[in-house]
């Protein structure tokens, strides 16, 4: 309607002047209701295209959109395993800081586990003595066994230097029966030897590795435990928790409830735009906004990132081909913008519907510009910025009347 009316000052007005001054012609003489058409058809087709051409300048060079949101991250509270819940120690809408503890899971299993590892850590460290005691032991023997071997060698030397005195003092079967023995014991020190070692290696080597395996055994078992508490990851508060002694959770099929992370100082709202428009939006350019959650303010905006595909072109790898025929309807471009100034989306509620409109800038082109007509031209695209200026601010003064009068909340 706004564009209809300027493009009328130039069309059917002067239209008008020529029938009335000219001409002669009176409304309600020569002009009326039934001979407007043929008496004005110059001047109301002329102001007919101009307003579509002047929509047409207007809408491309500085684009407008319904579809912007002002998104929030949520976080799905989850145990890492599932289990029946045995204790909560948060309520509905909570306000929780980092690391608090939100619910505990039954744990019976898991402290069983802790202290079946508590328990192998102790026998090892019994083992452990044990060996010690088996090394003690072993020395022993060696030392019962090299004076076993001793006294059978010189048993063996004293008969042997009696049969080179006197032969056939001694029997041959008694020097053959003590080479025998002295052979015997030499086995008897190397086996008590070999059990040393064998100790020795199980003290230092076997017995360390398996108390340190039992070691991880626990640690497992404690981290197992641990994962029973499920705590805040960040700080925010709580949603959607309405878990109850005996309820099951799980972190595939059950989550226990969402986590709203504490609202940052600088927000973004993120706004699809039409793909006839992704040669307009660039990085930098100036917009503005009105709210559902905060009607009757403008907020002024930047965008701060222009997404360089879109959504609707995406496809997943399947058993089938992509018919695209199928096709969801013409995807639009997802612009990111943040508040022109600090605060300046405080009071816009998270989630909340906003209506965005992105102002095209070519005053850097008319600088550099050395055609006359070209820069006029510029002038004119930037100018005519402020029909849409006026009227997202005409749509902010009407979103509470068609959202509570004629919407018929």
């Amino acid at each position: 309607m706004l564009e209809i009316l300027v493009c009328s000052l130039f069309t059917i007005v002067p239209d008008y002047l020529y029938r009335r001054f000219y001409q002669g012609k009176e409304i309600g003489k020569e002009i009326t209701l039934y001979s407007v058409w043929y008496e004005l058809r110059w001047g109301i087709t002329g102001c007919l295209i101009l307003t579509v051409l002047l929509i047409t300048v207007i809408f491309y060079n500085h684009p407008s959109t319904t579809n912007a949101v002002s998104f929030f991250r949520t976080i799905p509270i989850l145990p890492e395993a599932g289990g029946r819940v045995e204790e909560v120690y948060v309520k509905l809408t909570d306000e929780v800081k980092q690391g608090q503890k939100l619910f505990k899971l039954d744990s019976a299993k898991q402290e069983a586990a802790l202290e079946t590892a508590k328990r192998r850590v102790a026998e090892l460290d019994a083992q452990m003595e044990m060996a010690r005691a088996d090394i003690a032991k072993a020395n022993g023997q060696i030392q019962e066994a090299k004076g076993s071997l001793q006294q059978a060698i010189d048993e063996l030397r004293t008969k042997e230097e009696l049969v080179q005195r006197s032969p056939g003092v001694v029997a041959a079967r008694e020097i053959e029966k003590l080479q025998v023995a002295v052979e015997a014991r030499k086995g008897q020190v190397a086996a008590a030897e070999a059990a040393l070692q064998a100790a020795e290696t199980r003290l230092s080597t076997l017995l360390p590795a398996e108390k340190e395996s039992a070691k991880a055994a626990l640690a497992q078992a404690q981290v197992d435990l641990d994962k029973t508490v499920v705590y805040a990851g960040i700080d925010g508060h709580i949603e959607q928790f309405v878990l109850k002694r005996g309820d099951f959770v799980s972190p595939v099929m059950r989550p226990a409830g969402i986590l709203i992370p504490a609202r940052s100082a600088q927000r973004q709202l993120h706004a699809g735009f039409g793909q006839i428009e992704a040669q307009i939006m660039k990085v930098g350019m100036v917009a503005e906004a009105t709210c559902y959650s905060k009607p009757l303010s403008i907020i002024p905006l930047v965008i701060t990132d222009v997404q360089d595909f879109i959504a609707a072109g995406q496809f997943r790898a399947g058993e089938q081909l992509v018919d695209l025929q199928q096709t969801r309807a013409p995807g639009s471009i997802t612009v990111y913008l943040e508040p022109l100034y600090e605060g300046g989306l405080d009071g816009v509620t998270p989630g909340s519907s906003c209506i965005v409109n992105a102002y095209s800038s070519n005053h850097d082109a008319i600088a550099k510009e050395g055609n006359f007509f070209r820069r006029l031209w510029l002038h004119a695209v930037d100018a005519v910025g402020i029909v849409h200026a006026i009227i997202i601010r005409a749509q902010a003064l009407l979103i509470p009347i068609k959202t509570l009068v004629l919407g018929g909340h």
